[in-house]
């Protein structure tokens, strides 16, 4: 049903498996009952001690509890925000530093709700002054020996991430951020990335989420702020967390691209591109082993210290950390996902190469991130149905196109600029081959070893994206520019080996998602320029038996999708009604019985596509019983979209399936007249 549209990345919340904001009324009584089992009462009394070391181990112990995301509503049923926000401005460093921590882990682990909830106990006021006092305070506080870390700039770095966790899940802290004008303290935390790499990552993280659809912002930008990301952007530091940085940069230009001045915007793109370019042709399979090697070698010189307990602990809460990913589903847009935990910046000090493995693929991730939405198009109607057309378009009359419909027929399409940018720099090419199982010798490195192991679902999380980026590019170039129908035949072979590769069709939602979408767009340009279908009818039919049972709608969407493009062009072929038939059984069989209409809706109009014409096509129509399915059909579908159309879809989703429903009655009419003739 015409191009896939694609979907704008944001950051993944940081969002740990557990209770609910909207638990603590519902635990209320039963806290009150278990005050002995749960710290909160206590931990929280003790911010009233005169003494500073009493508060800071307060805080430090708030800061580890909430992280097990069940205790987290006894501490909100405790106005935990209201006490621990004064702590912000202690006149102890150590104090501020800890009481930031642990309400920067209050905001990650307990989810949007919470962060809102933050915000509305006025957590923003005290932050603000926070980050304005360690600002004014990082030269005088600077330390004499170069070894040693700078304490405000420490304060800082809990501060700024505790301000971009509130800013990705609060309009009111968004709001907030632009009124108090904390886009310089940030920039200005941001330019201490020659001597503290951590603390210029978390203001460009922050960058990055702030500067996102955010016009407000977008009119006050200066050519001060410029001139730091682009600096950031030119920097040629080596190490993996200095790419991350530079790639955040190259994201936050990316989202101010309609701010900056005309006379510029040709070369920050092209050098915004090029940032991205350099960051995917990293090798994470072999980089990974590497810098394991390099952490043994380190370890067996590094004599046994008061600081091995420390590391020892931190090597076991990562193991707790890489259990919480693998948790729970929770939802999120009508399916299920996993929560998409991040726990890298918690990780503790003494793991510079884990950090830096880290860093490399959450900057690779965020790399094909940016890509996507390169590729994405304005359109508000992103996050509708993916599939905003009908099979019978050249038919179509004003009575059957809804308002606003027209425009999203038309091909997504790149700027020129933007579009000369990716090809320069073999975007393209470094995304197919991003999309490429993790390589064996990493996955087994950090299999291995426990505290390297959460690296597992980075890398697999990186060639999702991928795959959603390969996507994103078919859907907006066309066939030449990715290298002709050779190039397009090995990427249709790449996929295929990538879903039947293994014994059986992975499982994996996130990855099925990914996966499925790009082979629909590879196959709707294959079979728009006539080049010979790669994928046979058994794996067809594997193919739609995995995604008929798969809880995501997109993927059995585009599943069905994929059998009518293959079946519209074997429709034009000799000997091929046999398998006609089986796709159409398939179909019919998902049209009648997939819960979702709009899974129904696809699964119609690939049947339109496949019996459209042709003597093979009315020879498989005839034996499968086509014509008397669909006139049974008929009033049922009509019959569902009155019954759930209103309630359950959007307007635009609405409108696809009204003319879906013409379109059947249409179709219908012409296969009366094929069995006439």
């Amino acid at each position: 049903m015409g191009k896939s549209k694609t979907t704008k990345f944001k950051r993944p919340q940081f969002n740990a498996v557990g209770l609910p904001a909207n638990a603590v009324r519902e635990d209320a009584v039963e806290e009150e009952h278990d005050e002995d089992c749960c710290p909160a009462a206590e931990l929280l009394e003790k911010l009233q001690s005169p003494g500073a070391d009493v508060r800071e181990f307060a805080c430090a112990s708030i800061s580890r509890v909430v992280q097990q995301s069940q205790t987290i509503p006894g501490f909100l049923q405790r106005d935990a925000v209201r006490r621990l926000g004064p702590m912000l401005l202690d006149s102890s460093l150590a104090v501020r530093e800890t009481a930031t921590g642990a309400l920067r882990n209050l905001s990650a682990c307990g989810g949007q709700e919470v962060c809102e909830d933050m915000v509305k106990h006025d957590v923003m006021t005290p932050l603000t002054a926070l980050l304005r006092e360690c600002c004014a305070g990082f030269d005088g506080a600077a330390v004499s020996m170069t070894d040693q870390k700078n304490p405000v700039e420490d304060v800082a770095n809990e501060a700024v991430n505790l301000l971009w966790n509130l800013c990705e899940s609060s309009s009111q802290a968004l709001s907030v951020f632009n009124k108090a004008g904390l886009l310089d303290v940030v920039v200005q935390c941001m330019e201490r990335h020659p001597h503290n790499t951590e603390l210029a990552i978390s203001a460009a993280h922050c960058l990055h989420t702030v500067t996102e659809d955010n016009p407000e912002l977008l009119c006050s930008l200066n050519t001060a702020v410029l001139g730091v990301l682009e600096n950031t952007l030119l920097s040629s530091q080596p190490g993996m967390a200095h790419t991350l940085l530079r790639t955040l940069a190259a994201g936050t230009l990316w989202n101010m691209k309609g701010s900056l001045p005309a006379a510029r915007q040709a070369q920050t793109l092209n050098a915004v591109v090029a940032t991205l370019s350099q960051c995917l042709d990293l090798d994470s399979g072999s980089l990974i082993p590497e810098l394991k090697q390099a952490e043994e070698e380190r370890n067996r010189n590094t004599p046994a210290s008061a600081d091995a307990v420390e590391l020892a602990a931190g090597e076991l809460a990562e193991e707790d950390m890489a259990e919480e990913e693998e948790g729970p589903k929770h939802r999120r847009n009508g399916k299920a996902v996993r929560a998409d935990n991040d726990f890298s910046d918690l990780l503790p000090r003494g793991k510079e190469e884990l950090r830096e493995a880290t860093a490399l693929l959450t900057a690779q991730q965020t790399s094909l991130e940016i890509i996507v939405n390169m590729c994405c198009s304005d359109d508000p109607s992103d996050d509708e149905w993916e599939e905003e057309s009908s099979s019978d378009e050249s038919d179509m009359g004003p009575d059957g196109l809804c308002d606003g419909v027209s425009n999203l027929m038309s091909p997504l399409c790149l700027s020129a600029e933007v579009h000369a940018a990716l090809i320069n720099h073999n975007i393209p090419e470094k995304v197919l081959k991003k999309t490429g199982s993790p390589r064996k010798e990493a996955m087994d490195v950090c299999r291995r070893n426990p505290s390297w192991r959460s690296l597992i679902k980075k890398m697999q999380r990186v060639q999702s994206r991928a795959l959603t980026c390969l996507h994103s590019i078919l859907s907006t170039m066309d066939a030449e520019s990715l290298g002709g129908a050779e190039a397009l035949q090995e990427a249709a072979q790449h996929l295929s080996l990538l879903v039947f590769g293994a014994e059986e069709i992975p499982k994996d939602e996130e990855f099925l998602e990914a996966v499925i979408s790009a082979m629909r767009s590879l196959l709707q340009m294959i079979a728009s320029k006539n080049i010979p279908q790669c994928m046979t009818p058994q794996q067809l039919m594997s193919l739609s038996e995995a995604a008929t049972h798969c809880e995501v709608v997109s993927v059995r969407v585009n599943a069905v999708a994929i059998l009518g493009i293959t079946g519209s062009t074997l429709a034009k072929e000799k000997g091929t009604a046999e398998t006609l038939q089986m796709i159409g059984k398939a179909l019919l069989q998902v049209a009648t019985r997939d819960a979702d209409l709009v899974v129904n809706g696809e699964a119609l109009d690939a049947l339109f596509d496949v019996f459209a014409d042709g003597d093979e096509a009315e020879k498989a129509a005839k034996n499968i019983q086509l014509l008397p399915s669909l006139k049974a059909l008929q009033p049922v579908f009509k019959a569902k979209i009155r019954k759930e159309g209103r309630g359950k879809y959007s307007p635009q989703q609405l409108c696809v399936l009204d003319n879906i429903k013409i379109n059947l009655r249409r179709f219908i009419g012409y296969l009366e007249k094929v069995v006439k003739k």
